[in-house]
Order: structure tokens, then sequence, then C-alpha cells
């Protein structure tokens, strides 16, 4: 048979090779701790789980649900836009309910896209920015995103060197794996430079609560003009401790939230509606819910560089995300990303991710995802402290 032309289009997962070693190495019987994939290991809040289970106790619930999300769910949403960002959003053409960030951000490629459109993304980013244009038979068009240089310069000579000019641009800050923060006058910029080139913005949110240190991530839906070129993605996965539900929103942009809604409504029936209904519930929680679970991250990453530092290995503390990325040290940079990263798991027992799984960039790196407790932390540091020496 011969080979499937989306799936040829696709490279081999990288961090694919570093579960299965980490996977084998369990099955011998070893404890690795796991810093690699972005996966919250704490518990979904007891009152989100209790309407759960009240909602699916109901038999209405088991029905197919709507495509773009339930009325209240969508209504919740644009509450939540308003009280935070002071961001006014019409529930009904400009918010839409999907089955978590990566299905939105899949889906609207395909919608939005025609086979070679140009969409500038930068690199490194998480992977389904990228390979979400690929799968939508679009031009992925990198822009280094390194501390070594001005991004904006960057993605102006990308664009003003592009034939045919970009279509889209896909950002979002706090970054993943980076860990980069930005300011308003970054997204003035963004919106500015999308009217300049006609561009379609996609702002992945998803760290929206993740700050730390007095840091305030803005909402790219804040800026003047923002839903005329672009939509934000937001998911509950973090803020809500909510991974497995498979619960995340696409706002702004009425023209590319209806056509998300018009490809969706081919696709799927929404999420299971109880989910929705527990989701509204997570949208209305008080703010001491997230405060606290970004709290906990907050010990963590203190546990983590701060051990890093006192081992030898100099890492600065993010102001974001629930992600530390650190260079690899001095002793070990010629291996790669993805040679140390399996070093990690044979010499110090830590899995992590290799920073060339996030694109050629990110090579020369590794990310820290603060899934462990001190305590599991504070043991990886040792298992490190015998790879640094």
């Amino acid at each position: 048979m011969d080979d499937f032309y989306r799936i040829k289009r696709l490279p081999p997962y990288v961090f694919s090779i570093v579960t299965d070693l980490k996977s084998k190495a369990r099955a011998r019987g070893e404890d690795i701790i796991d810093l690699g994939m972005g996966n919250p290991d704490m518990a979904t809040p007891k009152h989100i789980v209790a309407k759960l289970v009240q909602a699916a106790q109901n038999p209405k619930n088991h029905r197919y649900s709507a495509s773009k999300g339930i009325t209240r769910l969508r209504k919740a949403m644009a509450t939540w836009y308003r009280e935070r960002y002071q961001v006014e959003l019409d529930h009904d053409s400009e918010v839409i309910a999907t089955v978590g960030a990566k299905e939105g951000m899949a889906h609207l490629a395909l919608a939005v896209l025609q086979p070679g459109d140009g969409v500038l993304v930068p690199n490194p980013t998480y992977p389904i920015h990228a390979y979400s244009v690929v799968i939508a038979d679009g031009d992925l068009r990198s822009v280094p995103l390194t501390p070594d240089g001005d991004f904006f310069d960057r993605l102006q000579e990308q664009t003003k060197l592009s034939w045919p000019k970009p279509k889209m641009l896909v950002l979002s800050f706090p970054h993943n794996p980076t860990t980069i923060c930005v300011d308003r006058p970054f997204f003035e910029r963004v919106v500015e430079f999308a009217r300049e080139h006609r561009l379609m913005v996609v702002h992945d949110f998803a760290y929206a609560d993740f700050a730390y240190d007095g840091y305030r991530p803005p909402s790219f839906l804040e800026l003047p003009g923002a839903k005329e070129v672009g939509v934000e993605i937001f998911s509950t996965s973090k803020s809500y401790n909510m991974p497995g539900w498979r619960l995340g929103f696409v706002c702004g942009n009425p023209r590319m939230i209806h056509a998300l809604a018009r490809i969706k409504s081919y696709l799927d029936y929404g999420a299971f509606q109880p989910i929705q209904i527990a989701g509204i519930i997570a949208l209305e929680s008080e703010p001491k819910v997230v405060e606290e679970i970004v709290e906990v991250h907050r010990r963590r990453r203190d546990a983590l560089v701060n051990g890093l530092n006192k081992i030898g290995w100099a890492v600065d503390k993010p102001k974001g995300t629930m992600f530390v990325w650190a260079a690899i040290p001095e002793q070990y940079r010629a291996l790669g990303s993805l040679e140390f990263s399996k070093l990690c798991i044979e010499e110090a027992k830590v899995a992590v991710s290799p920073g060339i799984g996030f694109g050629e960039y990110g090579e020369g790196h590794v990310r820290f995802a603060l899934v462990e407790n001190e305590h599991r932390i504070r043991q990886a540091l040792r298992g490190l402290k015998r790879l640094h020496r």
C-alpha cells in the first residue's frame, strides 16, 4: 500500500523516542522522575468534579451536544474575558468551545487556510502550532525566536522575502517552550503588523494564568483592533487542572470563528455535555482556585531553578508558563538535545524534553515541566548533580 500523503508530511515525533526510553527504564523497575511532558499532575478542583458527576447523572446530558458549545458555556467564556481583560465578546459569533486547544488550532487551520498559504510560526514552538499548518497543506515559514535577535526584525524580513505573501501569524505568550513573556506594546506591534500585511493572527493563550513575581500576561484581544485581525485560544487544561477533560475555546474575529464553527459542524458534536457544564463552573470559580494552582507551580519553579543553579547549571527563573527552559551544560552541548535527554534518563533517572522537538532553533536546550512535587524535584536534582559532575 502506498504511503499516505499527509502522514508522509509529518516528521517522526522526537518526543516519542524519549518516551519509549523512559517506558523501557520503568519496565526494568527504575524510578524515572518525569519532567518531560507538560501534563498537569494535580487533581481537578473538587467543585468542578462534583458538577461533572451531577451533570453526568442526568440522562438528558447523554445525548449529542452542540458542536460550537452550549450557550451557557460560551456566555461564561465571554464573561471571563470581560471581567479579566475588559474585552467584550459576542458569545454567539465571537466565541466557540473546542475539544481542547489542540483541536481548535488544528481545525482552525483547516478552516481558513488554502493549500500553499504561508503561515509565520516562531521557532522553537509548541508542535501543534507548526504541524496544524502542515496538516492543512499550508506553507510553514519559521521565524527564529531566540534571545540573540529582535523577533519583529526577523518577522519583517521573513514577510518581505516570502512569496506568495503569508496569510497567518501564529503566536503564544507566555511561550512554550522558551518561557519568553511579552507586554502590551508587543501586541500593539502585532496588530499593526497584521493590518499592514493583511495577516490573520492566532494567539495561543494556554498560560494566561501561569505568571509569577508580579507579572501579568496581556491578552492579545485586549488591544484595540485585535478582533479585526485575529483570534485567541484559551484552554481549561492548565488554569483549572483539567488536561484530560479536553475543553478549550477560540475567541475573537467572527469570520474566523464562523469558519471554524462550519468545519466543526461536519466533524463533531462538541465535548461531552457534562464536561461543558462543569466547564462553566470552572470559568466561574473564585480567583483563589487558580491562584492556588499557580502558587504550587511557583514553588516548584523555585525549587528546580534554585537547585539547578546550586549544582552549577545556570538557569534563569521564568516569569510565566509551567516550564523551565535550560541551555544544555557546556560539557554536554556537543551531544545535542536528544542524546543529552537520553543521558538524563540513563544516568540521572530524569526525563526531560529535548529542545530539537520544538524546532531547529530549540537545539542546545532541554525543557523541564513542573509536573512533579517538590520532594520529587529535589530527588531529580540529586540525579542531575551526579550527571553534572
